[in-house]
């Protein structure tokens, strides 16, 4: 189970002042960028045309932290905070744990999909308080989820209300995501509705798996961890024929493991000789990504029409991590006329700020 460190949660139940609010919305913030690295390493790593129907399951949950993300900054900016976004300390070290001490043990790398990394972290990561027994699975109660940390940011700010105020529209990001998912935060009960999002999303309801207990049982809208337990199955889940729970009864999700590039686990560009065109290559990458969260940084600091460049810059990524994954593409072959290994991707922070840092 994602267990956070129990010292985040009694300094944030501990708090008193609207201000003291930000710290904890600024980790959430971190926490939601976190786990879009792991997932879109694995998401890139497939071979085009190749496991498409896990390529889009990825991609789905990819764009839904993202969503996420944009959330707790504009319940941050709301309250008068400012995220920080275009630092070297907003990106965890892969490997390693993510933010708040998460885990309890649990590391986080950057490597190529396999169905063992989808069951043991990328499901660890998204685990629930109390799973939905789709099958008979492992109850673990005694430590704080991903839910229960945003239980108490809602507690906070029901019980700081009085002397909370909502604002700042003009500097939110309102764009790119369907209206009833992503809405200005101009009160408590917009704070609220929009923290249920994001743990419905990734946990579901406390009683269904799925993200909207009221809608049709579509597998689309399963939470991230049930989507993530039915790729581990290899079959999606479903409502049981006869009605009692639900069981991996909807149809199969193949995975060809020959439709993976073989990426060794959390390289780094220091890995590669200098000079060199893998260098140059996982560099780019890394000077990229850096320029997507400088992008972000500026977006959710009073430039939102900047959202408009990092979407950009996304695309950008989803490129170059063809030719990283696959450098034949542009290196050529080596001197056997074999393809040339994967390089891999590097979420590594590199200074592109050029002055937009937020003081």
């Amino acid at each position: 189970m994602h267990k956070i460190d129990p010292k985040f949660i009694n300094r944030l139940l501990a708090a008193t002042e609207p201000a003291q609010l930000h710290e904890f919305l600024q980790k959430a913030v971190e926490l939601e960028h976190s786990t879009i690295p792991p997932y879109l390493a694995a998401m890139f790593s497939l071979k085009p045309g190749c496991n498409r129907e896990i390529g889009g399951i990825l991609h789905g949950i990819v764009m839904q932290e993202m969503l996420h993300m944009t959330i707790a900054a504009n319940i941050l900016i709301a309250i008068g905070g400012h995220p920080k976004i275009n630092t070297p300390e907003f990106i965890p070290k892969y490997p390693g744990p993510l933010p708040m001490g998460i885990g309890d043990g649990l590391i986080v790398g950057i490597e190529a999909f396999s169905l063992e990394l989808v069951s043991t972290t990328f499901m660890s990561i998204e685990e629930p308080e109390h799973p939905i027994p789709i099958q008979k699975l492992k109850m673990q109660q005694d430590y704080r989820t991903i839910g229960q940390f945003y239980q108490a940011i809602k507690d906070k700010l029901i019980e700081l209300q009085d002397a909370l105020t909502f604002g700042n529209r003009e500097r939110q990001v309102l764009n790119y995501f369907p209206d009833d998912e992503l809405f200005a935060i101009d009160s408590l009960d917009s704070a609220l509705d929009g923290i249920d999002i994001i743990v419905r999303q990734g946990e579901g309801a406390c009683d269904t798996p799925y993200q909207n207990p009221n809608a049709p049982e579509r597998f689309d809208d399963l939470a991230h961890y049930y989507k993530f337990e039915s790729i581990a199955n290899q079959r999606q889940i479903s409502p049981c024929p006869d009605q009692k729970g639900y069981c991996f009864g909807g149809p199969a999700i193949p995975f060809d493991k020959n439709g993976v590039w073989e990426m060794r686990p959390d390289p780094k560009p220091e890995d590669y000789p200098p000079n060199s065109q893998a260098r140059a290559l996982i560099e780019r990458f890394a000077y990229s990504y850096s320029s997507l969260l400088n992008c972000l940084h500026q977006a959710f600091n009073g430039q939102p029409e900047k959202m408009d460049s990092a979407i950009g810059l996304m695309f950008d990524l989803k490129v170059l991590s063809a030719s990283l994954m696959n450098p034949s593409i542009l290196l050529g072959f080596d001197d056997k006329h074999q393809p040339l290994p994967p390089i891999g991707l590097s979420f590594v922070y590199r200074d592109v700020q050029s002055g937009m840092s937020y003081d």
